[in-house]
């Protein structure tokens, strides 16, 4: 009896109508439903204009066991931002990309330096993925090998100041193990080809179904958005990070990420992505996990 709700990015009056769409009633200051619970797949900042009160909307459901909340490659950025790198600067490159990302979010608590990194310290609390006898529950991607190199290194699931410092340093297993987790699988595109993505940077590699067997699919087929500029050119299949992708025999999978559009859907029986670009005047959506040992396509809603 779970909701799984996708990324918010701020839009807490979407998120309290969601809640109540859901059957969630506030009271003392907390959402609650009598016999339910969420699961938030992460992303709770940047954005939008709500960002402190969506905050403070999930913090409380967590807090008061009305919720599960993960981490999303959001959060952990904003705590790659703010801690200081020993060698100078900071663990994530204060640059023109990174602070546009973040501007709302430090905007909005301009003032507020001391609640700000209060929720700083929140977000370690959150747990990378999540998993059940009957579902997993990750930001972006459940990568077998990674979630399982995150299990014996992470503290409780959870990130340490000290883990943190170590997951910056490119091409570790840590490293390596939540870029794949919070962000996706990638693959460079064929050569000479990019796009623009929904901030304006150029790219030259694409989101992946990290479910589909990728012997079997084209540049055009694997990418999680739909490209003009792809073809159906077979990939390069040494470009891959692995060659593992997730089957339809595992157990159900919810995530966000990946900015979908359109009237959300299911990918498969056992995949399921919540994430319908809210921050970009989509729609922000939840699927109500009911027993079912097949994903329902009715049991998508929102609003």
């Amino acid at each position: 009896m779970i909701d799984f709700i996708g990324d918010i990015h701020g839009h807490a009056d979407k998120l309290k109508k969601l809640l109540l769409k859901l059957g969630y009633k506030k009271n003392n200051r907390t959402y609650s439903h009598p016999n339910r619970k969420v699961l938030f797949v992460g992303d709770f900042i940047d954005r939008g204009p709500k960002i402190r009160e969506t905050l403070q909307i999930v913090r409380s459901m967590v807090e008061n066991e009305n919720a599960i909340a993960l981490m999303g490659n959001h959060e952990y950025n904003a705590l790659c931002f703010h801690f200081k790198d020993p060698e100078g600067g900071n663990l994530r490159e204060h640059s023109i990309k990174n602070i546009i990302q973040h501007y709302e979010t430090l905007k909005q608590f301009q003032n507020n330096q001391i609640e700000y990194e209060e929720y700083l310290d929140w977000f370690k609390k959150l747990p990378l993925y999540y998993e059940t006898d009957t579902f997993k529950a990750v930001h972006a991607c459940w990568d077998k090998a990674s979630i399982e190199y995150l299990k014996k290194t992470l503290v409780n699931d959870r990130l340490t100041d000290e883990l943190i410092y170590q997951s910056v340093k490119k091409g570790t297993e840590l490293n390596e193990a939540i870029d794949i987790s919070l962000k996706g699988k990638e693959i460079k595109m064929p050569k000479g080809t990019n796009f623009s993505d929904k901030d304006g940077t150029i790219r030259t590699e694409i989101r992946i179904k990290w479910w589909e067997n990728p012997l079997k699919m084209t540049y055009n087929s694997i990418s999680i958005e739909p490209l003009d500029v792809l073809t159906e050119q077979a990939i390069i299949l040494s470009d891959l990070q692995s060659l593992d992708y997730y089957s339809a025999d595992d157990k159900k999978v919810f995530f966000g990420h990946y900015w979908l559009k359109g009237e959300p859907s299911l990918y498969k029986d056992n995949i399921c992505c919540l994430d319908y670009s809210v921050a970009k005047g989509g729609k922000l959506v939840a699927y109500q996990l009911n027993g079912e040992s097949i994903l329902e396509r009715r049991n998508l809603t929102y609003v």
